[in-house]
């Protein structure tokens, strides 16, 4: 009898794993199919929470999961399999990471343009008026990494201007340069117009040397999307007038030509 007892207890322990382990799979994997997940560049982190707010309201049980950063990081994570089911990137090269390793489903769509500002602290203790202040002796300057799209316009912007720039810091998204700022480390930064609107404790100074750098976003679905059309409408979303109304909103400019 004890024999018996002691194999039914370990039949049932068996059956319990087995099931237990079905159960966890299978409510995970739904889950997974009811989350859009957009990989997209640091300055889009305002304007696509709102627009992600707005896309799970008109698609009830859905989902949206963002991974924000350097869009350069963001494109190798793809390509190296990150689980990702759109790409919005800052710069037109960053994608083409993605496009040419086959990982997007389609052609992307350019959706807005971002444009540099030199940002500030909040009452501009160091006096910056124009780009060439940032060359000035002394002044502590954050720019971005040069692969990183601000990083490539800061650079695109000082070298049409003749200024020599040695940054105090080199930051792997814009975020990072305007925190650089925020905390009182640098006396200047050159985000995006965008990111600079978005933080109450920076001052946006405007330059006429940003238009020779102004970046253009694309954003597209992409191959392995656990759910194809879900993607798709999301890209849809943010490539819409309604979209455009809210990126605007934001401080983005339109894409060229519309």
């Amino acid at each position: 009898m004890t024999i018996r007892r002691a194999l039914a207890v370990l039949t049932g322990l068996a059956l319990l794993v087995t099931t237990g382990c079905t159960s966890d799979e299978r409510p995970d994997r739904s889950d997974d199919n009811r989350t859009v997940t957009v990989f997209a560049a640091a300055s889009l982190t305002e304007s696509f929470t709102t627009i992600g707010r707005e896309f799970e309201a008109t698609h009830p049980g859905v989902r949206v999961a963002f991974t924000f950063g350097g869009s350069s990081a963001l494109a190798t994570q793809i390509t190296q399999g990150a689980p990702a089911d759109v790409f919005a990137a800052a710069a037109p090269r960053n994608m083409a990471t993605v496009t040419e390793a086959g990982a997007a489903a389609g052609t992307p769509v350019v959706f807005a343009r971002n444009q540099l500002v030199i940002a500030v602290p909040k009452g501009n203790p160091g006096r910056v008026r124009r780009l060439a202040d940032l060359g000035r002796r002394g002044m502590k300057v954050a720019i971005c990494a040069e692969q990183v799209p601000c990083g490539a316009a800061a650079r695109a912007a000082l070298d049409a201007s003749g200024i020599d720039l040695v940054p105090a810091t080199l930051e792997q998204d814009v975020k990072g340069a305007l925190a650089k700022v925020r905390l009182g480390e640098v006396d200047a930064a050159l985000v995006y117009r965008t990111d600079a609107r978005a933080t109450a404790e920076v001052d946006g100074i405007e330059f006429p040397e940003s238009a020779r750098a102004i970046n253009d976003y694309p954003i597209v679905a992409l191959r392995e999307a656990r759910d194809p059309a879900t993607a798709r409408a999301f890209v849809d979303l943010v490539s819409s007038a309604r979209g455009a109304a809210m990126l605007t909103a934001a401080g983005f400019q339109p894409p060229a030509g519309s």
